[in-house]
């Protein structure tokens, strides 16, 4: 009968993730305290939504326009947070996402995906239990939006 009995002493699959990915333990400890800036979290959620397939771009359309503006500054870098924003608390993390998501998407599977990648990344990286990841869906990227604006104008009348 020693294999026989149920195995309630096991960790439950939620205890056996937090403690193999370090969350709390390893932020908190007697020798000291690790602690981990917004940006870092934030930056770590923008990299992790662009991974998902359907993801145009991060942001909504003032966030994309400032974005767009830095970018044309020589030696300045891509916002890697932008669209994102986090609360960082001493063991978790909560996360919101604002996006425009590819035009033939699910958008219901892309955001399953996006929760999954962004949950998956921050709590690897960071030890940081993740409470929620919000998705908010701003527009959808439509391939023809970019052909009419790069399109010439009407010829000018004189010339």
């Amino acid at each position: 009968m020693t294999s026989t009995t149920p195995s309630t002493s096991q960790p439950s699959s939620k205890e056996s993730s937090s403690s193999s990915s370090g969350s709390g333990n390893a932020l908190v400890t007697t020798q000291g305290r690790t602690s981990i800036a917004d940006s870092v979290v934030a930056k770590i959620a923008g990299i992790a939504t662009r991974d998902v397939a359907g993801v145009h771009a991060l942001g909504g359309g003032a966030a994309r326009a400032v974005g767009a503006i830095r970018e044309r500054i020589p030696g300045s870098r891509t916002n890697q947070a932008q669209g994102v924003s986090v609360e960082v608390g001493e063991r978790q993390a909560a996360v919101d996402v604002e996006l425009i998501a590819d035009y033939g998407v699910s958008i219901v599977d892309l955001a399953d995906g996006i929760r999954r990648n962004v949950i998956g990344s921050v709590e690897r990286m960071t030890g940081l239990e993740v409470t929620e990841v919000n998705v908010a869906v701003a527009d959808v990227y439509l391939p023809t939006e970019d052909n009419e604006e790069t399109e010439d104008p009407q010829p000018p009348r004189v010339q």
